[in-house]
């Protein structure tokens, strides 16, 4: 199998976001009027695809529609944004999915996901891009799809040499078996909890975290800490790279940007910390922007940027 050097692959979920802000949280039974609603193409496997593809990364995309106006619409999108979506299913009898996301006054978001098509995405629609998987550099996921699927990308890849990286998003508990397959990971503070049982509040928690991480078989670790910027981990040697400072209008796919931007440095055999500054800039773009995937930067945007900050 002869390797594409450079080439990426995501497998990840698509969903159609309907954003609505709030002046806050609604309680239990408070009905809240809020402004400017929108409908913007999301889910986390998609806004890192784009990221990735909007960055410059040679990228194709493992993924399900529904057999709706929406997938359609999507698929097109995602070829706008230089995305090879030969690997995109389209699930018959079943809707693209949906995201009903909340932002209050401080740009922070509430999420309700209905998995819809990306439930679908099966280890026999995995297997099928067997050949795809193997010849990439790369391979980034996130935890939209289900888990048996990105258990399987994950062995598949390890097979072939095809460096792994997981964005284990929403936060939830893994197997140690696909743990072993990873070898790079990227939590917040959240999920590095969820899979160390360490509470990451500060830099020396951020490294016990890692550390168990590490214990778990993964080569790096990458703690995102919001506006603190990272905890970068390599064999156990790590640090904190500071992100930038900006005025944040809303979160939505900051995450998901750093991921898409981050891989495709890493492809361009950037050393890791220049890769991680280059994902800052690019998140540090899309907080000052509304929703996901129009708030992910292009590539001229994000060197131009970092050009600015010297």
């Amino acid at each position: 199998m002869t390797k594409t050097a450079g080439k990426l692959v995501v497998l990840g979920s698509i969903n159609a976001d309907h954003i609505l802000n709030l002046p806050a949280f609604p309680t239990p039974g408070e009905t809240l009027t809020g402004s400017q609603y929108q409908v913007a193409f999301g889910g986390k496997g998609a806004n890192q695809a784009v990221a990735a593809g909007r960055s410059g990364a040679d990228i194709a995309f493992i993924a399900c529609v529904g057999d709706d106006d929406t997938g359609e619409r999507v698929c097109q999108q995602l070829v706008n944004d230089r995305i090879d979506i030969a690997p995109v299913s389209t699930i018959s009898g079943e809707s693209t999915g949906v995201a009903l996301i909340f932002v209050n006054a401080e740009g922070e978001n509430v999420i309700g996901i209905h998995a819809g098509a990306n439930a679908a995405l099966s280890p026999a629609l995995v297997e099928a891009q067997q050949p795809l998987i193997a010849s990439a550099g790369a391979l980034l996921m996130q935890l939209e799809s289900p888990v048996e699927s990105v258990l399987r990308a994950a062995q598949i890849a390890h097979q072939n040499n095809t460096t792994v990286i997981l964005n284990p998003a929403p936060a939830q508990a893994l197997p140690d078996e696909l743990l072993a397959l990873v070898d790079i990971i990227t939590p917040n503070e959240t999920e590095a909890e969820k899979l160390t049982g360490i509470r990451v509040s500060n830099d020396e928690e951020a490294a016990r975290a890692a550390q168990v991480l590490h214990a778990k078989g993964i080569d790096t670790v990458i703690i995102t800490l919001g506006s603190r910027g990272v905890w970068a981990s390599v064999q156990g040697q790590g640090a904190c790279v500071p992100g930038f400072k900006v005025t944040a209008i809303d979160t939505i796919a900051a995450g998901d940007t750093f991921n898409g931007a981050l891989v495709t440095a890493l492809l361009e055999e950037k050393p890791l910390q220049e890769a991680i500054r280059f994902a800052h800039a690019a998140a540090a773009i899309a907080v000052t922007r509304k929703g996901a995937q129009p708030s992910v930067p292009w590539r001229s945007e994000t060197d131009d940027f970092l050009r600015q900050q010297g």
